[in-house]
C-alpha cells in the first residue's frame, strides 16, 4: 500500500508541475492539481454514497462570530511567514486560548532548511483524550506566505482555517460526553514556500513547502506513534464569503463521502458541491504518503481568486462561511469514529 501510494503522489505531483508550467504561459495566477489515484483517492464524477443512517437534524454549538474574531486578530498580527515575530505573536495567542480551554498544548520547535537559511519552525499540537489512544487528527496550518513585493496578510490562507480549527477545538473541549479517539489539534508552521512559485526552489526530497507537517509526521514515525493516526482532517482556506468546496482528488473517498452527505443533511449541499478540486502541496500529503490512509483535505483553492494575493484580506471572511464548516466537521466526527470502529487496524 505505501509504495502504491508513494508511486500515486510521484505521478500527481509531475502531473501537477507539468499542468502548471503550461497554465502559468495563459494565466498570471494558476491553481495546482492533478487526479489521484489508488484507494485513497476520489473521482471527479464520483458521486457520495447514500447512507440509510437518519439525516443529520442540528447544527452545532460551534459560534461562528468567536472564530471570525480569531482570524481578525491574526490578520491585526500582520504578515506571518515562518520564523517571523508577527508568528510567534500568533503562536502565543493560539495556544493562550486552546489552554484556557482546558486542553493540554505541546509546542515542538525545530530547524528547518529553506531557500532562506535556517528557519526555526514551531508546530502547535493540543490534546483531547479519548477512550482508544488511537487518534484523530484535525488541522490547519498557521503560517502566511512570505510576500517581499506586497503585504500578505492571509485572512483566508490560512488565517480562516485556524480560526476554525480554534472554534472547534473549544466546543469539543467543553463537551463532557467521552469520545472514542483521541483529538489532536495540530497546527503546521511552515506550510507556506519561501519562494514565489511553489515550484522555484523545490528540490528532489526537499520540497519549499509544508515543512511542518513533514517534521511532524517524521517525528511520529521517530516515535513509532504514526500508526496511532486512524485519520487526519485538514482544513486550509475555508472561510471565504462565496464559499464552494469540490472534493479533493487527493483525499479518502470514504471521508468525502462522509462529510459531504453531513453538508447535504444540514442543507449545505450547494457548498459542498459534486465536482473535483485540484490540490497538491498540502500539508495532507505527508501523512498520506507514510501510509496513514485515511486523510482528508477540506479547502476552496480553484475559485479562491484571492488566493496569494494582497487582496487576502479580512474582507473575503464571513461569520457564515466559518460557521458552515464547523458545523459539518462536528456533525462529522461520530461517523467518522464509527466507520473507523468498523475497520480493521
Amino acid at each position: 500500500m505505501t509504495n502504491l501510494i508513494a508511486r500515486t503522489l510521484a505521478f500527481a505531483t509531475d502531473a501537477r508541475r507539468g499542468f502548471a508550467l503550461a497554465f502559468c504561459l495563459i494565466s498570471p495566477v494558476a491553481f495546482i492539481g492533478c487526479p489521484g489515484s489508488g484507494s485513497g483517492s476520489n473521482s471527479a464524477n464520483s458521486v457520495p454514497a447514500s447512507s440509510s443512517e437518519p439525516a443529520v437534524s442540528s447544527k452545532s454549538p460551534f459560534d461562528g462570530q468567536r472564530a471570525f474574531e480569531h482570524v481578525r486578530k491574526q490578520v491585526e498580527f500582520g504578515p506571518r511567514p515562518a520564523g517571523s515575530a508577527e508568528l510567534e505573536q500568533t503562536r502565543n495567542y493560539i495556544t493562550g486560548e486552546l489552554k484556557s480551554y482546558g486542553l493540554s498544548v505541546t509546542t515542538d520547535e525545530f530547524t528547518a532548511s529553506t531557500p532562506m537559511g535556517d528557519k526555526k519552525m514551531v508546530n502547535v499540537t493540543a490534546e483531547l483524550p479519548g477512550a482508544s489512544r488511537d487518534v484523530i487528527i484535525i488541522s490547519s496550518h498557521y503560517d502566511t506566505k512570505l510576500y517581499q513585493r506586497f503585504r500578505f496578510v492571509g485572512a483566508n490562507d490560512a488565517g480562516s482555517s485556524t480560526g476554525a480549527l480554534m472554534e472547534i477545538a473549544r466546543v469539543m473541549a467543553s463537551t463532557r460526553e467521552e469520545r472514542k479517539y483521541t483529538y489532536w489539534f495540530v497546527f503546521f508552521d511552515g506550510e507556506e514556500a519561501f519562494c514565489p512559485g511553489w515550484d522555484d526552489c523545490t528540490k528532489p526530497g526537499a520540497p519549499d513547502n509544508t515543512y511542518g507537517s513533514r517534521h511532524y509526521v517524521a517525528q511520529l514515525q521517530t516515535r513509532n506513534e504514526l500508526a496511532r493516526v486512524r485519520a487526519m482532517i485538514l482544513l486550509d482556506m475555508i472561510g471565504y464569503t462565496n464559499q464552494q468546496f469540490g472534493r479533493s482528488d487527493m483525499s479518502t473517498g470514504w471521508l468525502l463521502d462522509i462529510i459531504w452527505r453531513v453538508a447535504k443533511d444540514l442543507g449545505y449541499g450547494s457548498i459542498f458541491v459534486n465536482r473535483a478540486e485540484g490540490v497538491g502541496g498540502d500539508d495532507h500529503e505527508p501523512f498520506l504518503k507514510a501510509g496513514v490512509e485515511s486523510v482528508i483535505d477540506i479547502i476552496q483553492l480553484t475559485t479562491y481568486e484571492h488566493w496569494h494575493t494582497k487582496e487576502d484580506t479580512l474582507d473575503k471572511i464571513s461569520v457564515k462561511s466559518l460557521k458552515v464548516v464547523g458545523d459539518v466537521i462536528l456533525n462529522s466526527l461520530p461517523k467518522i469514529e464509527e466507520r473507523l470502529q468498523s475497520r480493521p487496524h
